[in-house]
């Protein structure tokens, strides 16, 4: 493969750094039975009852739902795997929590930690891109079972602060707010529809294609790395 000459690397989480099914299992099992528990805190945390209130437009409830109803129906959105935002928050919210007590730990494939920190040692900045709220991605980070990651990391971009993932102006967005030419950048994600968008901004893209995610073999033939492993950058 070639060697790219990029200043930052954008990681995708699930299915690129870590398993999407550790995600959609562990992390989504915790979370479900306790979104009533933090729909009740609304009236006293302004980013729980801003989440409330979008969950209630998102999913067509009426004004006046109970938290209940509204739980069902986020527990709906998480059955079919629907990238909401008011549900990453309220997950965020959850998890961090979670992984504060010690109830709940991150997953990484074993190539990454070796490769994050290779690359932050040769002057390469890191970033995370991911659909998972930004209140998530940190604690992920931290609290993963080969050390704490997250002080690798300079920056954290969600579908709140940088827009959808499968949308060329998001990858804009981000760019500008890191001060570089897109030419510059690197994302690592293992979604066909991210790549496409993320290239159309210009921006240089490996697609991972892991055996047993969820895009494994959707990618052209010679497109996709296997691991972190197989990928050459440099300053």
């Amino acid at each position: 493969m070639t060697t790219l000459a990029v200043d930052v690397i954008v990681l995708d989480i699930e299915g690129t750094t870590s398993a999407a099914g550790f995600i959609l299992g562990d992390l989504y099992d915790y979370a479900r039975p306790r979104l009533e528990q933090v729909l009740a805190r609304a009236e006293n945390d302004e980013v729980i009852a801003a989440a409330r209130a979008d969950a209630i437009t998102e999913t067509g409830l009426t004004p006046d739902a109970t938290d209940t109803e509204i739980a069902d129906a986020l527990r709906a959105l998480m059955a079919a795997d629907v990238k909401s935002t008011p549900l990453k928050t309220l997950q965020g919210v959850l998890w961090a929590e979670g992984f504060a007590r010690g109830e709940i730990t991150s997953q990484f494939f074993d190539d990454v930690p070796p490769r994050l920190r290779e690359w932050r040692e040769a002057g390469i900045r890191l970033v995370v891109y991911s659909s998972g709220s930004v209140a998530s991605q940190q604690p992920w980070f931290r609290h993963a079972p080969q050390g704490d990651l997250s002080t690798l990391v300079e920056a954290w971009f969600d579908t709140v602060n940088a827009g959808p993932k499968k949308e060329e102006a998001s990858y804009r967005r981000i760019a500008e707010s890191l001060g570089l030419d897109a030419a510059r950048l690197l994302f690592l994600t293992d979604h066909p529809d991210e790549v496409a968008a993320a290239h159309a901004a210009g921006w240089n893209v490996i697609a991972l294609d892991r055996t047993g995610e969820p895009w494994a073999g959707e990618h052209p033939t010679g497109t996709a790395v296997g691991s972190f492993d197989e990928i050459e950058v440099t300053r």
